[in-house]
């Protein structure tokens, strides 16, 4: 019998607030089913791929910023490649922080007032 550990709802990332079922490995022949849920947002494919972008983006602006900077670290071209990292990576944390502090919904709401799932109702 397979006793490996498996988690299921792999379409969210770990800080989702989704809940998962979790099976844990045991001596026995029996497995335990567990409920964890994690703290954070609910990061979409959207969200995951303008994050990953940004990440290699500071991560091209380093080097490049690196080889400019070889020769004289002092020159203006090093200090715009530089300010150039930090913007980049100023836009990944803004990101981060839209996400902690917005609800999904809301800003697709914002987007597309017009459907389903946005529409308001009144009794």
């Amino acid at each position: 019998m397979d006793h490996r550990a498996s988690i299921l709802s792999s379409s969210f990332s770990i800080r989702s607030g989704a809940l998962c079922d979790v099976s844990l490995p045991l001596p026995s022949p029996k497995k335990v089913n567990l409920c964890v849920k994690a703290m954070g947002v609910v990061k979409f494919k959207g969200t995951q791929m303008r994050e990953k972008q940004l990440t290699e983006l500071i991560e091209k602006k380093v080097l490049e910023a690196k080889q400019v900077c070889e020769g004289d670290g002092t020159s203006d071209e090093c200090k715009v490649a530089w300010d150039e990292v930090e913007e980049v990576s100023q836009a990944k944390a803004d990101l981060r922080r839209k996400m902690e502090k917005e609800d999904p919904l809301e800003s697709y709401c914002q987007e597309n007032p017009e459907t389903e799932e946005c529409r308001i109702y009144e009794d």
